[in-house]
């Protein structure tokens, strides 16, 4: 019987760091694990991203078909296979949506396009098969600050912090966004874990000890598994700023981020 564990995020809760961990680790872990991440989707990933800003019917058709090509190239002779893609879980809040509003909550899509993620697995392992779903969580407060960051980072977002914050009224805890997956995902026979990064924090495995914890894997081969490492990081206060200085300039997408990239090497040369 094949087993899939769905690991859907949220964004910037230690996704990055986890992805990289199992990458790392992929070896030691082969008996135990297959693993994809975010590389390994291509049209799928990019269709559930698209469909989280544009919840439109042929935009969930055009993610059910690439996801389904995808799942058609993986072996069917069992084991644990891991996917791991924040996408699945919705449009990050903080972005805009296809009518140019401040999308504010995953909720709103998420699990709609994380059910499709598991109808995709019934279809192609059959209605015997272990679904699990993962979804990693943070404190909201901190949370929101290094969507910001993100934010500030990849697309021209202007406003400062509490600009910011007051564009998502509606924007809620994780641990409350995750209950309602778990809510509408209960009809579906799968089982939804909730982790709190903070739980994580002093393990060696960094985030991905959410999906270690849900291996039966020998101790002593936990023991010997290479250290996570942070990946991601928020900028600082002032690298901040000078990001929201170089978005308010009149400047192609290209010079932005040129810009910014320099920014970035600057401050982390040795």
């Amino acid at each position: 019987m094949t087993r899939i564990i769905v690991h859907a995020g949220f964004h910037k809760t230690g996704t990055t760091s986890l992805q990289d961990f199992i990458k790392a680790n992929s070896r030691a872990l082969a008996p135990y694990l297959t693993a994809y991440g975010k590389s390994d989707f291509r049209g799928a990933g990019a269709h559930a991203r698209r469909y989280g800003q544009a919840p439109f019917a042929l935009r969930r058709l055009a993610f059910r078909r690439s996801f389904a090509r995808f799942l058609a190239a993986l072996p069917s002779d069992g084991g644990t296979v891991l996917l791991s893609r924040e996408t699945f879980a919705g449009c990050m809040p903080g972005h805009r949506d296809w009518r140019g509003r401040v999308v504010q909550r995953y909720s709103d899509t998420g699990p709609r396009l994380l059910g499709e993620v598991v109808r995709g697995l019934r279809r192609r392992f059959g209605p015997q098969a272990r679904i699990d779903v993962l979804l990693t969580t943070r404190p909201f407060e901190p949370w929101l600050a290094s969507v910001y960051g993100h934010l500030l980072r990849s697309i021209h977002l202007q406003e400062d912090l509490s600009a910011f914050r007051a564009q998502l009224p509606r924007c809620q805890p994780l641990a409350d966004e995750a209950a309602v997956f778990a809510r509408s995902l209960a009809p579906l026979g799968v089982e939804v874990h909730i982790a709190d990064l903070a739980d994580c924090a002093d393990d060696p495995a960094g985030p991905a000890k959410a999906v270690l914890d849900l291996l039966d894997l020998p101790t002593d081969l936990r023991a010997t598994l290479a250290p996570a490492r942070r990946a991601n990081r928020r900028q600082t206060p002032e690298i901040e700023e000078q990001f929201i200085a170089i978005n308010r300039q009149n400047l192609t997408k290209s010079q932005k981020k040129s810009l910014k990239d320099a920014l970035l090497a600057s401050a982390t040369a040795p």
